[in-house]
């Protein structure tokens, strides 16, 4: 059935609806826009902040040194985030009631931020500053990702961006296929 008032490049805040929380979990709309790239973090040892009042916001664990990991994050430089410190301890989920080093997510540009690049980003700094650490929790991840090919290439130490350049034949296809079944902006 189709909407009226709606068109496909709209982001929730600008329909003029109540954001209604779908889960506890999704607690804001900016919770949404990051959410398609951390989620996969549910797929490590690293926490996604469940627990917290910003969750998939923040994200860390008790052996990540907060200060670092957002000073090489915050020196990639990527479109339409930033990242700040921070310093949790999560009342559930992972590291409940340990506290947690790490950074908030703050989205500065929605139409340039790219939340599954930026996550893909996250794991290989946290990756490289504490290997010994850091783990995958390889079918769930897998799961999440949609395929092995995101996990094994950061485990192969391959760049994010070529990581994502192999998945673009897969997207293209899926996007043409979809395009009969869309309502709005065909």
């Amino acid at each position: 059935i189709p909407m009226e008032n709606w068109k496909r490049e709209m982001w929730f805040d600008e329909t003029g609806l109540p954001w209604v929380i779908p889960s506890p979990n999704m607690p804001t709309a900016e919770t949404a826009v990051v959410y398609p790239g951390q989620v996969l973090l549910e797929g490590t040892n690293i926490s996604e902040g469940r627990g917290t009042t910003r969750p998939f916001e923040q994200f860390g664990a008790p052996w990540i040194d907060g200060f670092e990991l957002t000073r090489r994050l915050n020196g990639l430089r990527l479109p339409g985030v930033v990242f700040r410190e921070v310093w949790f301890t999560p009342t559930f989920s992972k590291y409940e009631g340990r506290r947690c080093g790490g950074c908030q997510i703050h989205v500065t540009d929605r139409n340039a931020f790219r939340a599954v690049r930026t996550t893909l980003h996250i794991l290989n700094i946290v990756k490289e500053m504490r290997p010994d650490e850091f783990r995958f929790h390889a079918d769930y991840f897998d799961r999440a990702a949609g395929t092995d090919i995101v996990r094994r290439g950061l485990e192969r130490n391959e760049h994010p961006d070529a990581i994502l350049t192999r998945l673009e034949p897969g997207l293209r296809e899926f996007n043409a296929r979809r395009q009969a079944y869309l309502l709005y902006g065909k």
